[in-house]
């Protein structure tokens, strides 16, 4: 068990964990899943971490189909620029290995904006902290267990 699912199971909210063969090849991981969970691309949610210009880190819950705007990011965190955060900082803040970050249940609290779209869904998928592993919830659930936020910031 990740502890992205220890989050859930202690919180009692609602969701269902969906396992599949990771591809080891593949490095569309969120792509990979929506392919293999037969669901739209727009339902699935990829975890980012960026490095904010003031030397903090941030996360970004977007569609696995669409790009990050680091204007966007940047300007939703209270920072003037963000970039793409580096692997090393992205496992040693969260404790997931990249392709299996999951929003929840990461070492270190960081602030967290979801894209606005994840609203347009009664569910949504997310890492469950492991590749090859998602989990189903409602946006809105996501939203409160990572005391997150909602804001357009896809291109």
């Amino acid at each position: 068990m990740t502890p992205a699912v220890q989050v859930l199971k202690k919180k009692k909210k609602p969701y269902k964990i969906h396992e599949y063969g990771h591809d080891a090849n593949n490095s569309h991981y969120g792509l990979e899943a929506a392919e293999k969970l037969s669901v739209a691309p727009e339902c699935v949610f990829k975890t980012l971490v960026v490095s904010l210009n003031d030397g903090h880190l941030a996360v970004a819950i977007i569609p696995v189909s669409s790009m990050l705007s680091m204007k966007n990011m940047a300007k939703c965190a209270g920072a003037k620029k963000s970039e793409m955060a580096t692997p090393k900082d992205v496992e040693r803040s969260t404790g997931y290995v990249l392709g299996g970050v999951s929003p929840l249940g990461q070492k270190k609290r960081l602030k967290t904006i979801i894209d606005a779209s994840a609203q347009d869904y009664q569910t949504i998928y997310v890492s469950a902290g492991r590749r090859g592993m998602d989990i189903e919830l409602s946006p809105d659930d996501l939203c409160l267990l990572v005391n997150g936020h909602f804001a357009d910031i896809c291109q």
